[in-house]
This record gives structure tokens, sequence and C-alpha cells, in this order.
């Protein structure tokens, strides 16, 4: 993976770039004191993380990740644990607490790499299935097994023909890339069905099968494409 790092201070950056050095799939491309100069970087090149630090001059990493219209994965570094909560709303991979251990960067990192790899299986291509992961294994899924997804507190649960699937490994956001729009719809930012297991629908609910599945404000129009 191409990642960059962004810090204001220079020995943080050399921390990172240490650590970084030590993990085989993370190629750490560039460092960047000046978060400008690292926008100019992510207009040019391909990035596929970055280890962005939160306290910084002129733009905070909150700041700046909200200013990336289709933004890397970002693992935070930061001295200060009042933001990792919003961090997790933006959908970080992971928050590192200065000072953090390799062993931790090296946790987070590969928190990233197994995202980095469901990314890239190609939902439009020939494939039936994604692999969710669940604990340390790799669960494989049928598409046709899913009948809905349902973001539920710190975890994604998939309730499938077969039972259900909780994990805390992908987020609903995610799934939304992963999963073929052909097959699957999101009708509320915490629903994301399956339209061929849909037995009716109104206005402001769906029915797979008994369960009722609610169509926020935000997504009143998703049912227009079946």
């Amino acid at each position: 993976m191409i990642a960059i790092a962004i810090d204001d201070e220079p020995i943080a950056l050399d921390i990172v770039a240490a650590h970084a050095s030590k993990v085989p799939f993370i190629e750490l491309k560039a460092q960047f004191t000046n978060a400008f100069e690292a926008i100019t970087y992510l207009q040019q090149y391909k990035v596929d993380l970055i280890f962005l630090d939160i306290k910084m001059p002129d733009i905070s990493g909150i700041e700046f990740l909200k200013a990336l219209s289709k933004p890397p994965m970002v693992i935070f570094t930061t001295a200060y644990s009042e933001h990792a909560v919003q961090s997790f709303e933006l959908d970080a991979v992971d928050y590192l607490l200065k000072p953090f251990s390799l062993s931790r960067f090296l946790k987070a990192c590969n928190k990233a790499k197994e995202l980095f790899d469901l990314r890239n299986q190609a939902p439009e291509s020939k494939a039936d299935f994604i692999f969710i992961k669940d604990g340390y294994e790799q669960i494989k899924v049928l598409y046709n097994d899913i009948f809905y997804i349902e973001a539920s507190g710190n975890y994604t649960q998939f309730h499938l023909s077969n039972g259900k699937l909780l994990s805390s490994r992908i987020t609903i956001n995610e799934l939304v890339d992963l999963l073929p729009n052909k097959q699957f719809i999101r009708t509320h930012r915490a629903f994301i069905i399956a339209k061929n297991k849909i037995s009716k629908y109104d206005r402001s609910q769906v029915w797979i099968g008994e369960q009722i599945i609610p169509i926020g404000t935000t997504y009143s129009d998703c049912l227009q494409v079946l």
C-alpha cells in the first residue's frame, strides 16, 4: 500500500517512517509538515493510506480529512484522546495515541491492509461473494444469502439466509462501495438491503419478509432504481 504521513512535528514523522519501514506491505512515499503541501501531492499521486496528525497549525487533521472529496484510508496519530469518537465517525481505520509502540502501529496497519484487500475484491466482476472478517477468520458470504445488513453500534450485522454474522472490521459506508449496486441498495444510514429479497415497500419502509426496514429521509429516492 502506498502511504504518506502528515504531522507538523518532524520527530513524529521520523517515528512513523521508522515504524513503516518495518511493515512489509507499507511503502511510505512522502512525509509532510505542511498539510497544504500534502493536498497538492494527493492531487497528483495515488495514495492508499495517510498517517495523519490531528493537532496541526492552520488546519486540523479532522478538517483536512473533511476537505478531501475522495479521501484515502486514514490512521490518525495524536497526543490527545478527545477526538477519538469523531475520528471513527469519519471512518478512520484507527486512532494511534502518541507515543505508540511498533506493535500498536502494526495492528493499525494490519487493519488498513484488511480493508484495502476488501476494497479491491472487484465487486462488479463475476464474483458472487464477499469475504468478511470475523475474529481471525475470513468468512465467505454469498451475495444471494444476504437479506439485509444493519449497522449496530460499533458492529455491522449481516442478516443471512443461514443466520447472522457480526463484524467490527467493516462499516456500512465501506460496504456501499464493495457490494454490487445492481443487487443491493442503501435505504437508511444504518441499513443496506438485497433488492431481490424485497417483498413490498411504501414511501417510508421496506419489507424483507416480515422484517420492516426504514427508509431514511436522505434515501427517500432509493427505490426509484428498482
